[in-house]
């Protein structure tokens, strides 16, 4: 990112420009410099890879996989958030105009949201898979502390973000994205992760606070995207598709579907004996009720995005980090359709598990290779060059991730 620019003219170019068209790296940077360019998306590296193996632990007995697998792979996770959360904070010390620069992008900072989902999906893991190294008292510490963090920094950023697109960033139309959902959905991951510590609390008024609070914050946060889904689908319906490299960011709205399937499925596992017998049964038709049609659009929309994503590839479209969304949000719709298999005892639903999770694990194991690629060559952390053929821009607006 040139430092001469202001914030709201910076370019999050590493985000979104194909690994092929990134400046070849040709020495090692500073270390400094080396997180100069490191933005709050990264996290979707944690989130991604975290929901491997909570989404894993959901599968029908028969086809699971191993737990020790789950198991490494949630560990792998746990040291990418150290990492990165190390990376940031350097970030922030070294480079704090170009943090504040990514506060004050409208395409940067609903990536806020991710800082939340990597603390809650390793917290999460911990309860799910991570037990079976760590021990079940430590998992539930480590859960008990990240679900804590991101539920906050997610509340923060449902809130904070909104409120600087209406009074800073003076967004138009043109410019939805799925992105503006990342902070919007954070809250429903906690929703659905919270009530895995519910059976840990004292019985009575604790258990309860717990269950309502994520059912409130299941309640926000559905809202919340119900107001800013329309407009996503409305411009891509009369705007036409979204820039090559910001094509996988569709798959984002299949996280607060998967999401909030998952979350009135666990509030239905754990309500009884919490809530008033009425409630519980609620609970329980709750999660057939609204899973059912929303699990049955999130499909729909999985086929629209994929389709958007092989015109985009047909059309040039190579690596970049928006590659992760194929990964967490599908990791949703895996863990929503295990529910719905609980709930409902369909066949079909354990099947749709197991399809999904073969997704969730290809594009997995994609967007892993090509990042580890771009890391050891340097590009993905390289200074942004201008894409050849690019032209200046013209205005004071921004335009990061490839939003025009």
């Amino acid at each position: 990112m040139a430092a001469a620019l202001r914030p709201d003219r910076m370019t999050m170019v590493t985000a979104t420009r194909p690994l092929s068209s990134l400046p070849r790296a040709t020495a090692r940077p500073p270390r400094a410099t080396a997180v100069r360019h490191l933005g709050p998306n990264w996290y979707a590296c944690v989130m991604g890879t975290a929901v491997v193996a909570g989404a894993g632990a959901v599968l029908p007995a028969p086809a699971a996989v191993p737990r020790p697998v789950l198991t490494t792979v949630w560990a792998l996770s746990l040291v990418l958030l150290a990492v990165l959360l190390a990376a940031r904070a350097l970030h922030w010390v070294r480079h704090r105009d170009r943090a504040r620069a990514h506060l004050l992008d409208p395409a940067v900072a609903p990536f806020y949201g991710c800082l939340s989902m990597a603390l809650l999906a390793v917290g999460g893991g911990a309860l799910s898979v991570g037990r079976d190294w760590t021990g079940l008292r430590a998992a539930v510490v480590l859960d008990a502390v990240l679900f804590t963090a991101g539920t906050a920094v997610g509340l923060a950023a449902a809130v904070a973000v909104p409120y600087l697109m209406a009074v800073r960033h003076r967004v138009t139309a043109r410019e939805v994205t799925p992105v503006w959902l990342l902070p919007l959905v954070a809250p429903m991951v906690s929703a659905a992760l919270g009530p895995r510590l519910v059976p840990y609390l004292p019985a009575g008024q604790p258990r309860a606070t717990l269950l309502l609070a994520c059912v409130a914050m299941f309640g926000l946060s559905l809202l919340a995207t119900l107001i800013t889904l329309p407009l996503v689908f409305g411009r891509l319906l009369t705007g036409g598709p979204p820039p090559l490299a910001l094509t996988p960011a569709l798959f984002l709205v299949l996280g607060p579907l998967g999401q909030s399937t998952t979350a009135v499925g666990a509030f239905a596992d754990v309500a009884p004996g919490v809530v008033p017998a009425p409630y519980a049964e609620g609970f329980r038709v709750l999660a057939v009720l609204y899973g059912v049609p929303v699990m049955g659009f999130a499909l729909l929309w999985l086929c629209l995005a994929a389709a958007h994503v092989v015109r985009a590839w047909r059309r040039g479209m190579r690596f970049s980090m928006t590659w992760w969304s194929f990964t967490f949000p599908v990791g949703t719709c895996v863990t929503g359709a295990g529910a719905l298999a609980s709930h409902t005892g369909l066949l079909a639903y354990d099947v749709l598990t197991l399809a999904l999770y073969a997704l969730l694990a290809g594009a997995w194991i994609t967007a892993a290779w090509c990042t580890a690629r771009g890391l050891v060559s340097g590009a993905l952390l390289a200074g942004p060059a201008p894409a050849p053929g690019a032209p200046r821009p013209t205005t004071g607006r921004t335009r990061s991730d490839g939003v025009r």
